[in-house]
């Protein structure tokens, strides 16, 4: 009986998002945060604006797989298949392309072109989660211990040092 018509309505993806950031990109979200009448139903989507070489740096949605397509300009995607293969899977999408994130995998799309680049993307799930690779293991609160990391990655701490002060 409370249910209004515009739980079920978002405006906002016609709107080219704010890509001066560090990584050159922005994600507009179609959630069930955003959009009410989503909760349950198991998909949501979001926009994604890249200026000219931004990216969407490499993550992962721990419950969602994603569908994209390419609705301006050149994006090479990819992704990460599990171990312990971790086959790297990845392709040069022009306007019109789709290509599929397997759900858990680390992935990432990176405008190529000297352009703005747009996509739109539908995710199987109402909440999908995102998990950004560099800021989740650099920018963790508290920090992973340096000493962990520089084992993991195989460098020097004060690489590590300097990474996590950058997050």
């Amino acid at each position: 009986m409370k249910v209004q018509a515009d739980d079920f309505f978002f405006s906002g993806l016609h709107l080219m998002g704010n890509t001066s950031n560090p990584v050159g990109s922005r994600v507009t979200t179609v959630f069930a945060t955003q959009l009410p009448g989503l909760n349950t139903l198991g998909i949501s989507m979001v926009r994604i604006d890249y200026a000219p070489w931004g990216q969407n740096p490499p993550h992962i949605h721990p419950r969602a797989t994603e569908i994209l397509t390419v609705l301006e300009g050149t994006l090479r995607v990819g992704f990460v298949t599990s171990n312990p293969n971790n086959r790297f899977i990845t392709k040069v999408l022009k306007k019109g392309d789709v290509f599929v994130f397997p759900v858990g995998l680390v992935h990432f799309q990176s405008n190529v072109g000297n352009g703005n680049a747009v996509a739109i993307a539908a995710l199987s799930s109402q909440n999908p989660g995102a998990i950004t690779i560099a800021n989740a293991v650099f920018g963790a609160n508290p920090p992973i211990p340096g000493d962990i990391l520089a084992k993991a990655f195989q460098v020097d701490k004060s690489v590590v040092d300097q990474l996590q002060a950058k997050f």
